[in-house]
């Protein structure tokens, strides 16, 4: 007789309950968030499993690496499908999400997700580190920005390597004004210079990456937009088809059909945000900043013509995904294409 599992993982402790092929309970233990703890639950079960599940959460990549080295065949399934499955439970208890995750596993009624290698964890975590040192330097430039104004200073846009130096002109003459940001400059001063360590790091990262100097020769792609979409797909071969990370970046509109009805929307936004704000940013670029005839950005042009910048920027961001996740796949260059006749 087949058994399953499910395991609902919180903080501290994990719920476990195994159930046999005709969905009946067979046992329900807790057990530490460990791999190594819930490795030798299972094992006290004392059944074979044919499945383990878990839900996506940020201690899964951990105990999926864990338990597939222990042995256990481990499935990391998709939050809204499991989550589809723990509502027909009368009470949410991690008792009750354990028992619908192992029923789950048993019906196989899930969506499993792609667990990322530990070097595209790390690449990720390193822009995500740097993204988030970032947005709170432009919390404090805005602080200080505000309080200027309380005192009829007005900043204006300097770089941000010149910022602290024009606050002291601006305000060093009001000792009342300078006690109150410079404190906030000190610690941006730390900021700027632990900002510019992390990017440091992400241009070493890339710099040692073939696959990432690869996707660089693209006109608009950089460092950060590399790695980022680096990160992101970890594995091209998930991909069947290049035109399905433009999807699963949430690059593509979203649609509602039912009946007569059938809407199609913005474009959904599902997936890795910080991917798909990278590949925004490189189309602008492409499209604004580029001086390099390509045909990507005639294509690209064109529809600016037609529909605006706004949408054109989100159509050559979709489409650089799936020229980057091709050329990943068939170790090729980018392709300017032919420039048009004088």
């Amino acid at each position: 007789m087949k058994h399953y599992a499910g395991l609902d993982v919180s903080l501290e402790e994990t719920a476990i309950c195994i159930v046999d092929e005709t969905g009946a309970v067979l046992k329900e233990m807790r057990a530490p968030s460990d791999p190594e703890a819930l490795a030798q639950a299972l094992a006290v079960a004392a059944v074979p499993l044919e499945r383990v599940g878990l839900e996506a959460c940020s201690l899964a990549a951990w105990l999926h690496d864990g338990l597939r080295e222990a042995g256990w065949s481990v499935v990391c399934v998709e939050t809204r499908t499991a989550n589809a499955a723990m509502k027909t439970m009368p009470n949410k208890t991690d008792r009750n999400d354990a028992r619908a995750l192992a029923q789950i596993m048993r019906t196989g009624w899930f969506r499993q997700v792609h667990v990322k290698s530990r070097q595209a964890r790390l690449q990720r975590s390193l822009l995500g580190s740097r993204r988030a040192l970032l947005n709170e330097m432009r919390s404090l430039e805005n602080v200080v920005r505000a309080v200027l104004r309380e005192a009829g200073l007005k900043l204006g846009r300097p770089a941000r390597a010149r910022f602290e130096a024009r606050v002291r002109e601006l305000a060093g003459d009001d000792a009342a004004v300078m006690a109150i940001v410079a404190p906030l400059l000190a610690v941006l001063r730390t900021m700027r210079a632990q900002l510019e360590a992390l990017t440091r790091r992400i241009l070493a990262v890339t710099r040692e990456d073939a696959t990432c100097r690869r996707l660089m020769s693209v006109p608009g792609v950089g460092p950060i937009t590399a790695l980022a979409f680096r990160a992101t797909v970890d594995d091209p071969t998930r991909f069947a088809k290049s035109r399905a990370v433009g999807a699963h970046l949430g690059l593509t509109p979203a649609r509602y059909q039912s009946g007569e009805t059938d809407i199609q929307g913005r474009i959904s936004r599902c997936g890795d945000e910080l991917a798909r704000t990278a590949l925004y940013e490189a189309a602008h670029t492409l499209l604004v900043r580029s001086t390099k005839w390509s045909r990507l950005r005639a294509w690209g042009m064109a529809v600016a013509k037609r529909r605006g910048m706004a949408r054109a920027r989100v159509a050559v961001a979709r489409k650089l995904a799936v020229i980057l996740h091709r050329m990943w796949r068939d170790e090729a260059d980018f392709r300017f294409g032919p420039a048009p006749a004088a």
